[in-house]
């Protein structure tokens, strides 16, 4: 894998267009484009192999609110999209699936409800990715304005054995705020789970992405990359 191929860039959907938080606030929001269907060729032209999209206003709410946006993305471009965002029920994941999505992300509801994540991981085998969002060191749930007694490592455990394609472990702490991604916690946790950890959260600089790609031996697939795509610290194209 190319240190470009391990790159994820991430469109951030608030309000219909292309934002960033700054440490998961959703009162702390910056707009980078108006257009996320726009920035999703524009990532594919510079050379994304995939592309990580996330529905801040679902993740709020409880369910997709951005679907006819995600809709013109998978539309739009020709490489994999992994989807989150509000997917807390078999139906909104079927929905997004059927819309050719390649994978989704679910975070909250493997914690609230497993029963239901059983069934999905199921009847989508390899599609799901388990998102594990930490806060002081444990998982936040319902976009990250509730957290948990668990640990990262002890609620990845619970489905490590199921034909899931693998997680994604967002340092919630870091996210938006490019001071580096926390390349241990990724690490150790990687080290434990029979499956790849995809990281996420804190890259602010190549040197960033590059500390994660030297690790990927223990597992890690590959880095979520937003905001230091769009303050101009990353560029893929050059790459």
């Amino acid at each position: 894998m190319t240190l470009k191929e391990f790159i994820i860039p991430a469109i951030d959907i608030k309000d219909g267009k292309v934002v960033r938080l700054y440490k998961g606030e959703f009162d702390k929001v910056k707009v980078y484009n108006e257009n996320p269907v726009d920035m999703a060729k524009y990532f594919e032209d510079a050379g994304a192999k995939h592309i990580h999209v996330v529905d801040l206003d679902g993740a709020l709410e409880g369910l997709p609110k951005n679907i006819k946006i995600l809709e013109g993305i998978v539309r739009s471009v020709n490489i994999p999209i992994e989807f989150g965002g509000g997917l807390r029920s078999f139906e909104a994941v079927k929905t997004v699936l059927d819309l050719g999505v390649e994978r989704v992300v679910i975070g909250s509801l493997a914690y609230q409800n497993p029963e239901e994540f059983y069934k999905i991981v199921e009847s989508f085998p390899n599609r799901v990715i388990v998102g594990i969002d930490a806060k002081d060191g444990k998982v936040a749930i319902k976009g990250w304005t509730e957290k948990t007694e668990v640990s990262p490592l002890e609620f990845a455990k619970k489905y490590d054995d199921l034909d899931i394609f693998g997680f994604l472990f967002t340092d919630v702490s870091r996210d938006g705020v490019m001071i580096g991604a926390n390349v241990e916690a990724t690490v150790e946790l990687a080290k434990n789970l029979k499956h790849l950890v995809i990281a996420s959260g804190g890259v602010g600089s190549l040197e960033d992405v590059i500390k994660l790609y030297e690790k990927r031996k223990f597992g890690i697939f590959g880095v979520v990359v937003g905001k230091a795509i769009y303050e101009g610290k990353i560029n893929l194209k050059e790459i």
